[in-house]
């Protein structure tokens, strides 16, 4: 089976929302976060390998690896688990990137609880 060479994922910084996109044929992710501090947090994180424990045979059993976010999919998803310890950015694993592309910030959800709908 192939593995999906790109990956995104949501992120927050205090109020601000963003997303980081991975591309693993250039080893490169670009943060997108409307927040220079959280975003300069993230891209520093990101451009440096961290000591990591990471599930071995089990999800009791850890191991710990050096991880280079930047190397390959595996590797980036597996430091976007810890990013949060180091920067305070968090993953916002269930947001769809595409969410956040149209609702940037906070005050710019729809108001009065109507239907989010992503497709114009």
């Amino acid at each position: 089976m192939e593995q999906e060479n790109k990956f995104s994922v949501a992120i927050h910084y205090g109020d601000t929302l963003g997303y980081v996109e991975y591309d693993g044929d250039t080893k490169k992710a670009v943060v997108t976060l409307a927040d220079e501090e959280g975003k300069k947090k993230a891209e520093d994180y990101l451009a440096s390998s961290h000591e990591i424990a990471v599930p071995d045979m089990t999800l009791l059993d850890f191991e710990t690896k050096i991880i280079d976010p930047l190397a390959d999919v595996r590797s980036f998803q597996i430091a976007m688990t810890r990013i949060w310890e180091a920067t305070e950015v968090y993953v916002d694993w269930s947001r769809p990137v595409a969410f956040v592309k149209k609702y940037p910030t906070l005050d710019s959800l729809p108001k009065g609880g109507g239907e989010f709908k992503l497709e114009e």
